[in-house]
Protein backbone atom coordinates (compact mmCIF):
# COMPACT_ATOMS: atom_id res chain seq x y z
CA UNK A 1 0.00 0.00 0.00
CA UNK A 2 1.41 3.11 -0.85
CA UNK A 3 2.21 5.71 1.85
CA UNK A 4 1.73 9.53 2.03
CA UNK A 5 4.43 11.56 3.12
CA UNK A 6 2.96 13.33 6.44
CA UNK A 7 3.10 17.13 5.69
CA UNK A 8 3.78 18.18 9.24
CA UNK A 9 7.69 16.12 8.76
CA UNK A 10 8.72 17.14 5.83
CA UNK A 11 9.94 20.13 4.11
CA UNK A 12 8.64 20.81 0.53
CA UNK A 13 11.16 21.01 -1.82
CA UNK A 14 9.45 24.65 -2.98
CA UNK A 15 9.81 26.05 0.94
CA UNK A 16 13.47 24.17 0.62
CA UNK A 17 13.68 26.41 -2.43
CA UNK A 18 12.41 29.63 -0.54
CA UNK A 19 14.66 28.87 2.44
CA UNK A 20 17.77 28.90 0.45
CA UNK A 21 16.99 31.87 -1.66
CA UNK A 22 16.07 34.01 1.83
CA UNK A 23 18.90 32.68 4.31
CA UNK A 24 21.45 35.46 2.16
CA UNK A 25 18.75 38.01 2.90
CA UNK A 26 18.40 37.31 6.46
CA UNK A 27 22.10 36.80 6.78
CA UNK A 28 22.63 40.03 5.62
CA UNK A 29 19.86 41.90 8.01
CA UNK A 30 21.91 40.49 10.95
CA UNK A 31 24.98 41.52 9.46
CA UNK A 32 23.79 44.92 9.59
CA UNK A 33 22.35 44.82 12.56
CA UNK A 34 25.57 43.75 14.35
CA UNK A 35 28.11 45.87 12.98
CA UNK A 36 27.63 49.48 14.69
CA UNK A 37 28.03 47.53 17.84
CA UNK A 38 31.45 45.70 16.74
CA UNK A 39 32.45 49.11 14.76
CA UNK A 40 31.38 51.97 17.29
CA UNK A 41 33.55 55.06 16.38
CA UNK A 42 32.00 57.30 14.17
CA UNK A 43 34.80 57.37 11.39
CA UNK A 44 33.81 53.61 11.41
CA UNK A 45 30.16 54.38 10.91
CA UNK A 46 30.59 56.88 8.63
CA UNK A 47 32.77 54.61 6.72
CA UNK A 48 29.90 51.81 6.68
CA UNK A 49 27.37 54.39 5.88
CA UNK A 50 29.39 55.97 2.52
CA UNK A 51 29.41 51.72 1.41
CA UNK A 52 26.29 51.00 1.78
CA UNK A 53 25.31 53.92 -0.20
CA UNK A 54 28.15 52.91 -2.39
CA UNK A 55 26.17 49.55 -2.76
CA UNK A 56 22.45 50.78 -3.81
CA UNK A 57 24.32 53.09 -6.13
CA UNK A 58 26.76 50.60 -7.82
CA UNK A 59 23.25 47.99 -8.09
CA UNK A 60 21.38 50.51 -10.08
CA UNK A 61 24.20 51.39 -11.94
CA UNK A 62 24.41 47.07 -13.23
CA UNK A 63 20.67 47.20 -14.15
CA UNK A 64 21.91 49.23 -16.72
CA UNK A 65 25.36 47.42 -17.65
CA UNK A 66 25.26 43.80 -15.99
CA UNK A 67 21.06 43.72 -16.95
CA UNK A 68 20.55 45.37 -20.16
CA UNK A 69 24.36 45.92 -21.21
CA UNK A 70 24.35 49.62 -21.34
CA UNK A 71 26.99 51.01 -21.08
CA UNK A 72 26.52 54.92 -19.39
CA UNK A 73 29.56 57.47 -18.70
CA UNK A 74 26.91 59.79 -17.07
CA UNK A 75 24.90 57.45 -14.36
CA UNK A 76 25.83 60.13 -11.56
CA UNK A 77 23.44 62.39 -12.78
CA UNK A 78 20.50 60.60 -11.45
CA UNK A 79 21.95 60.37 -8.05
CA UNK A 80 23.40 63.87 -8.17
CA UNK A 81 19.81 65.71 -9.07
CA UNK A 82 17.96 63.42 -6.40
CA UNK A 83 20.56 64.27 -3.56
CA UNK A 84 20.03 67.92 -4.89
CA UNK A 85 16.06 67.64 -4.99
CA UNK A 86 16.31 66.27 -1.64
CA UNK A 87 18.19 69.02 -0.04
CA UNK A 88 15.45 71.58 -1.29
CA UNK A 89 12.73 69.01 0.38
CA UNK A 90 15.60 68.94 3.49
CA UNK A 91 15.45 72.88 3.83
CA UNK A 92 11.44 73.13 2.97
CA UNK A 93 11.02 71.17 5.89
CA UNK A 94 13.69 73.54 7.90
CA UNK A 95 11.50 77.02 6.63
CA UNK A 96 8.35 75.33 7.44
CA UNK A 97 8.43 72.69 9.96
CA UNK A 98 6.36 70.04 7.79
CA UNK A 99 5.32 66.63 9.75
CA UNK A 100 7.45 64.53 6.96
CA UNK A 101 9.94 61.87 8.60
CA UNK A 102 12.99 61.41 7.62
CA UNK A 103 12.78 57.92 6.50
CA UNK A 104 10.75 58.43 3.30
CA UNK A 105 12.64 61.00 1.90
CA UNK A 106 14.86 58.59 0.01
CA UNK A 107 11.09 58.00 -1.69
CA UNK A 108 11.21 61.89 -2.98
CA UNK A 109 14.46 61.30 -4.32
CA UNK A 110 13.90 58.10 -6.44
CA UNK A 111 10.80 59.76 -7.88
CA UNK A 112 12.81 63.34 -9.00
CA UNK A 113 15.53 61.31 -10.65
CA UNK A 114 12.44 58.85 -12.11
CA UNK A 115 11.13 61.92 -13.81
CA UNK A 116 14.54 62.89 -15.72
CA UNK A 117 15.13 59.23 -16.58
CA UNK A 118 12.10 58.87 -18.30
CA UNK A 119 12.48 62.17 -20.10
CA UNK A 120 15.92 60.93 -20.92
CA UNK A 121 15.72 57.55 -21.45
CA UNK A 122 12.59 58.11 -24.28
CA UNK A 123 15.67 58.85 -26.45
CA UNK A 124 18.52 57.59 -25.05
CA UNK A 125 17.38 53.83 -25.18
CA UNK A 126 16.59 53.90 -28.86
CA UNK A 127 20.21 52.57 -29.83
CA UNK A 128 22.79 50.49 -27.07
CA UNK A 129 26.22 50.34 -27.62
CA UNK A 130 28.53 53.16 -28.70
CA UNK A 131 25.61 55.40 -29.46
CA UNK A 132 23.86 54.75 -26.06
CA UNK A 133 27.12 55.40 -24.35
CA UNK A 134 27.79 58.73 -26.16
CA UNK A 135 24.86 60.38 -25.05
CA UNK A 136 24.79 59.68 -21.55
CA UNK A 137 28.33 61.19 -21.92
CA UNK A 138 26.88 64.35 -23.20
CA UNK A 139 24.37 64.41 -20.54
CA UNK A 140 26.20 63.82 -18.41
CA UNK A 141 28.86 66.75 -19.19
CA UNK A 142 25.61 68.93 -19.55
CA UNK A 143 24.05 68.78 -16.33
CA UNK A 144 27.19 69.10 -14.99
CA UNK A 145 27.94 72.12 -16.43
CA UNK A 146 24.35 73.35 -15.51
CA UNK A 147 25.28 72.53 -11.71
CA UNK A 148 27.70 75.68 -12.11
CA UNK A 149 25.35 77.45 -13.98
CA UNK A 150 21.42 77.11 -12.32
CA UNK A 151 23.05 77.86 -9.07
CA UNK A 152 19.17 78.55 -7.78
CA UNK A 153 19.09 74.31 -7.91
CA UNK A 154 22.35 73.59 -8.07
CA UNK A 155 24.23 75.93 -5.52
CA UNK A 156 26.96 77.02 -7.87
CA UNK A 157 30.38 75.74 -6.89
CA UNK A 158 29.41 75.67 -2.88
CA UNK A 159 27.10 73.24 -3.20
CA UNK A 160 24.01 73.00 -1.09
CA UNK A 161 23.34 72.20 2.24
CA UNK A 162 20.65 71.53 4.93
CA UNK A 163 19.60 69.96 8.22
CA UNK A 164 18.35 66.58 8.44
CA UNK A 165 17.06 67.11 12.39
CA UNK A 166 14.65 69.38 11.48
CA UNK A 167 12.18 66.41 10.03
CA UNK A 168 9.66 65.02 12.38
CA UNK A 169 11.51 62.96 15.04
CA UNK A 170 10.57 58.95 14.49
CA UNK A 171 9.04 57.62 17.78
CA UNK A 172 12.05 60.11 19.52
CA UNK A 173 14.93 59.46 17.73
CA UNK A 174 15.85 62.77 15.94
CA UNK A 175 18.97 61.11 13.51
CA UNK A 176 21.35 63.51 15.82
CA UNK A 177 23.59 60.97 15.83
CA UNK A 178 25.44 58.92 13.31
CA UNK A 179 24.38 55.12 14.47
CA UNK A 180 21.13 56.61 13.69
CA UNK A 181 21.71 57.75 10.69
CA UNK A 182 23.29 54.20 9.83
CA UNK A 183 20.01 52.38 10.66
CA UNK A 184 18.29 54.48 8.38
CA UNK A 185 20.65 53.59 5.14
CA UNK A 186 20.96 50.17 6.64
CA UNK A 187 16.98 49.61 5.87
CA UNK A 188 17.09 51.34 2.16
CA UNK A 189 19.92 49.21 1.05
CA UNK A 190 17.95 45.94 2.20
CA UNK A 191 15.36 47.64 0.74
CA UNK A 192 16.78 48.57 -2.66
CA UNK A 193 18.95 45.73 -2.87
CA UNK A 194 15.88 43.36 -2.65
CA UNK A 195 13.72 45.34 -4.66
CA UNK A 196 16.74 45.04 -7.62
CA UNK A 197 16.98 41.54 -7.19
CA UNK A 198 13.28 41.24 -7.67
CA UNK A 199 12.91 43.02 -10.58
CA UNK A 200 16.12 41.30 -12.14
CA UNK A 201 13.74 38.20 -11.84
CA UNK A 202 10.88 39.55 -13.53
CA UNK A 203 9.97 39.46 -17.30
CA UNK A 204 11.25 42.74 -17.60
CA UNK A 205 14.11 41.57 -16.17
CA UNK A 206 14.86 38.11 -18.09
CA UNK A 207 14.31 39.78 -21.62
CA UNK A 208 16.79 42.45 -20.26
CA UNK A 209 19.59 39.94 -20.28
CA UNK A 210 18.07 38.87 -23.74
CA UNK A 211 18.20 42.16 -25.02
CA UNK A 212 21.60 42.72 -23.72
CA UNK A 213 22.94 39.43 -25.44
CA UNK A 214 21.35 39.51 -28.45
CA UNK A 215 18.62 42.44 -29.32
CA UNK A 216 17.99 40.88 -32.74
CA UNK A 217 16.73 37.70 -31.54
CA UNK A 218 14.58 39.59 -29.07
CA UNK A 219 12.97 41.66 -31.74
CA UNK A 220 12.25 38.28 -33.93
CA UNK A 221 10.14 37.34 -30.68
CA UNK A 222 8.02 39.91 -30.46
CA UNK A 223 10.06 41.95 -27.70
CA UNK A 224 11.22 45.35 -28.08
CA UNK A 225 14.10 46.00 -27.38
CA UNK A 226 13.62 49.31 -26.93
CA UNK A 227 11.01 48.99 -24.41
CA UNK A 228 12.81 46.59 -22.09
CA UNK A 229 16.05 48.65 -22.33
CA UNK A 230 13.45 51.94 -21.43
CA UNK A 231 12.16 50.23 -18.53
CA UNK A 232 15.48 49.11 -16.86
CA UNK A 233 16.80 52.76 -17.88
CA UNK A 234 14.27 54.39 -15.32
CA UNK A 235 14.34 51.74 -12.39
CA UNK A 236 18.39 52.47 -12.92
CA UNK A 237 17.71 56.10 -12.36
CA UNK A 238 14.71 55.84 -9.42
CA UNK A 239 17.35 54.02 -7.44
CA UNK A 240 20.28 55.87 -8.22
CA UNK A 241 17.95 58.96 -7.11
CA UNK A 242 17.58 57.16 -3.52
CA UNK A 243 21.44 57.19 -3.59
CA UNK A 244 21.50 60.14 -3.69
CA UNK A 245 18.80 61.08 -1.08
CA UNK A 246 21.16 59.11 1.26
CA UNK A 247 24.14 61.23 0.51
CA UNK A 248 21.94 64.20 1.40
CA UNK A 249 20.93 62.69 4.77
CA UNK A 250 24.32 61.26 5.90
CA UNK A 251 26.61 64.07 4.38
CA UNK A 252 24.03 66.92 4.91
CA UNK A 253 25.21 68.87 1.87
CA UNK A 254 25.60 68.12 -1.91
CA UNK A 255 28.22 69.72 -4.83
CA UNK A 256 28.55 69.49 -8.08
CA UNK A 257 31.51 66.46 -7.73
CA UNK A 258 28.37 64.58 -6.84
CA UNK A 259 27.24 64.60 -10.24
CA UNK A 260 29.74 65.17 -12.26
CA UNK A 261 31.65 62.54 -15.06
CA UNK A 262 34.53 61.61 -12.41
CA UNK A 263 32.22 59.86 -10.01
CA UNK A 264 30.34 58.03 -12.99
CA UNK A 265 33.61 57.08 -14.24
CA UNK A 266 34.62 56.04 -10.03
CA UNK A 267 30.86 53.49 -10.28
CA UNK A 268 31.50 52.20 -13.43
CA UNK A 269 35.09 51.25 -12.18
CA UNK A 270 33.17 49.49 -8.67
CA UNK A 271 30.40 48.11 -11.09
CA UNK A 272 33.18 46.11 -12.97
CA UNK A 273 35.83 45.76 -10.15
CA UNK A 274 32.89 43.54 -8.54
CA UNK A 275 31.68 42.08 -11.81
CA UNK A 276 28.85 42.71 -13.76
CA UNK A 277 27.54 39.25 -14.22
CA UNK A 278 26.49 38.49 -10.66
CA UNK A 279 23.43 40.08 -9.21
CA UNK A 280 25.97 40.39 -5.99
CA UNK A 281 29.22 41.59 -7.78
CA UNK A 282 28.70 45.15 -7.80
CA UNK A 283 28.14 44.47 -3.57
CA UNK A 284 31.54 43.05 -3.11
CA UNK A 285 32.59 45.88 -5.62
CA UNK A 286 31.58 48.62 -3.34
CA UNK A 287 32.61 47.27 -0.19
CA UNK A 288 36.30 46.78 -1.54
CA UNK A 289 36.37 50.14 -3.70
CA UNK A 290 34.93 52.45 0.05
CA UNK A 291 37.37 50.44 2.24
CA UNK A 292 40.49 51.51 -0.35
CA UNK A 293 39.02 54.58 -0.58
CA UNK A 294 38.37 55.23 2.77
CA UNK A 295 41.48 53.25 4.96
CA UNK A 296 43.94 53.23 2.33
CA UNK A 297 43.84 57.19 1.35
CA UNK A 298 45.16 57.83 4.79
CA UNK A 299 48.10 55.55 4.42
CA UNK A 300 49.31 57.06 1.05
CA UNK A 301 48.91 59.54 -1.60
CA UNK A 302 49.08 57.03 -4.25
CA UNK A 303 46.05 54.96 -3.37
CA UNK A 304 44.06 56.04 -6.59
CA UNK A 305 47.20 54.67 -8.59
CA UNK A 306 46.55 51.49 -6.53
CA UNK A 307 43.09 51.26 -6.98
CA UNK A 308 43.58 51.85 -11.04
CA UNK A 309 46.30 48.96 -11.22
CA UNK A 310 43.38 46.62 -9.60
CA UNK A 311 41.26 47.69 -11.88
CA UNK A 312 43.66 47.01 -14.90
CA UNK A 313 44.58 43.93 -13.40
CA UNK A 314 40.95 42.70 -12.86
CA UNK A 315 39.64 43.45 -16.07
CA UNK A 316 42.99 41.75 -18.12
CA UNK A 317 42.98 38.40 -16.00
CA UNK A 318 39.70 38.25 -14.56
CA UNK A 319 37.20 39.91 -16.98
CA UNK A 320 34.47 38.39 -14.59
CA UNK A 321 35.29 40.50 -11.53
CA UNK A 322 35.70 39.66 -8.02
CA UNK A 323 32.68 37.84 -8.05
CA UNK A 324 33.17 35.74 -10.70
CA UNK A 325 36.66 35.25 -9.53
CA UNK A 326 34.81 33.62 -6.59
CA UNK A 327 32.76 31.84 -8.74
CA UNK A 328 35.39 30.13 -10.54
CA UNK A 329 35.75 27.83 -7.04
CA UNK A 330 32.49 27.00 -6.86
CA UNK A 331 32.61 23.15 -8.71
CA UNK A 332 35.78 22.80 -6.84
CA UNK A 333 33.38 23.04 -3.54
CA UNK A 334 30.64 21.14 -4.97
CA UNK A 335 32.91 18.49 -5.73
CA UNK A 336 34.65 18.40 -2.40
CA UNK A 337 37.66 19.55 -3.41
CA UNK A 338 38.20 23.39 -2.39
CA UNK A 339 41.01 21.78 -0.02
CA UNK A 340 43.55 20.85 -3.18
CA UNK A 341 44.02 24.49 -4.17
CA UNK A 342 45.22 25.98 -0.67
CA UNK A 343 48.83 24.92 -1.59
CA UNK A 344 48.97 26.41 -4.56
CA UNK A 345 47.32 29.60 -4.09
CA UNK A 346 49.85 29.74 -1.22
CA UNK A 347 52.57 29.10 -3.14
CA UNK A 348 51.41 31.68 -6.18
CA UNK A 349 49.48 34.55 -4.32
CA UNK A 350 52.29 34.98 -0.98
CA UNK A 351 55.40 35.62 -3.41
CA UNK A 352 52.77 37.68 -5.72
CA UNK A 353 52.02 39.88 -2.33
CA UNK A 354 55.30 40.72 -1.41
CA UNK A 355 56.17 41.45 -5.14
CA UNK A 356 53.34 43.82 -5.54
CA UNK A 357 54.89 45.19 -1.66
CA UNK A 358 58.19 45.47 -3.52
CA UNK A 359 56.83 47.25 -6.31
CA UNK A 360 54.47 49.89 -4.04
CA UNK A 361 57.62 50.84 -2.11
CA UNK A 362 59.22 51.33 -5.14
CA UNK A 363 56.83 53.76 -5.91
CA UNK A 364 56.19 55.46 -2.58
CA UNK A 365 60.31 56.33 -2.45
CA UNK A 366 59.50 57.75 -6.04
CA UNK A 367 57.19 59.82 -4.91
CA UNK A 368 59.04 60.97 -2.15
CA UNK A 369 62.09 61.71 -3.48
CA UNK A 370 59.87 63.88 -6.57
CA UNK A 371 57.38 65.87 -4.28
CA UNK A 372 59.78 66.16 -0.71
CA UNK A 373 60.32 69.38 0.52
CA UNK A 374 64.36 70.03 -0.11
CA UNK A 375 65.88 68.23 2.88
CA UNK A 376 63.54 66.11 3.84
CA UNK A 377 65.09 62.79 3.50
CA UNK A 378 63.41 60.94 5.79
CA UNK A 379 59.94 58.76 5.35
CA UNK A 380 58.06 56.03 6.72
CA UNK A 381 57.09 52.88 4.97
CA UNK A 382 55.59 49.86 6.62
CA UNK A 383 56.56 51.39 9.76
CA UNK A 384 59.86 51.77 9.25
CA UNK A 385 61.52 54.99 8.96
CA UNK A 386 64.68 55.34 6.65
CA UNK A 387 66.34 57.44 4.75
CA UNK A 388 65.07 57.51 0.82
CA UNK A 389 68.20 59.72 -0.79
CA UNK A 390 70.60 56.37 0.02
CA UNK A 391 70.89 53.27 -1.99
CA UNK A 392 70.38 50.03 0.17
CA UNK A 393 66.17 50.65 0.65
CA UNK A 394 65.58 51.14 -3.47
CA UNK A 395 68.14 47.58 -3.54
CA UNK A 396 65.81 46.42 -1.56
CA UNK A 397 62.55 47.69 -2.74
CA UNK A 398 63.73 46.34 -6.05
CA UNK A 399 64.84 42.78 -4.86
CA UNK A 400 61.74 42.06 -3.65
CA UNK A 401 59.81 43.03 -6.39
CA UNK A 402 61.73 40.88 -9.00
CA UNK A 403 62.18 37.85 -6.26
CA UNK A 404 58.41 37.88 -5.86
CA UNK A 405 57.19 38.10 -8.90
CA UNK A 406 59.36 35.90 -10.36
CA UNK A 407 58.50 32.86 -7.58
CA UNK A 408 54.43 33.94 -8.22
CA UNK A 409 55.40 33.44 -12.33
CA UNK A 410 56.94 30.00 -12.19
CA UNK A 411 54.19 28.71 -9.27
CA UNK A 412 51.05 29.90 -12.13
CA UNK A 413 51.45 27.05 -13.81
CA UNK A 414 50.36 24.85 -10.72
CA UNK A 415 47.25 26.96 -9.89
CA UNK A 416 45.86 26.73 -13.37
CA UNK A 417 46.46 22.98 -13.44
Amino acid sequence: MTGIPDSSSAVSPANGNALRSSLPWIVAVVVLLVLPQVFQANSAITILNQMMITIIFALSYNMLLGQGGMLSFGHAVYMGVGGFFCMHVMNLVEANELPIWLHVLPIFGGLFSLGLATIVGSFSTRKAGTVFAMISLGIGELVAACSLIIIVFFGGEEGISGDRTYFKPFFGVKFLQQNEVYYLIAFWTIVSALLMYLFSRTPVGRMANAVRDNPERAEFLGYSARWVRYFSFCGAGFFAGIAGALVAINFEILTETDLNLGKSGMILLITFLGGTGFFFGPIIGAIVFTLLQSVLSLQTELWQLYVGALFVATVMFFPGGLAGLLMMHQPAMRLGNLGLLVVPYVNTLIPAAIGALGLAGLMEMLFHVRHAAVGDIEMRLFWITFDSHTILPWVIAIATMITGFWLAYRNAPKLRE
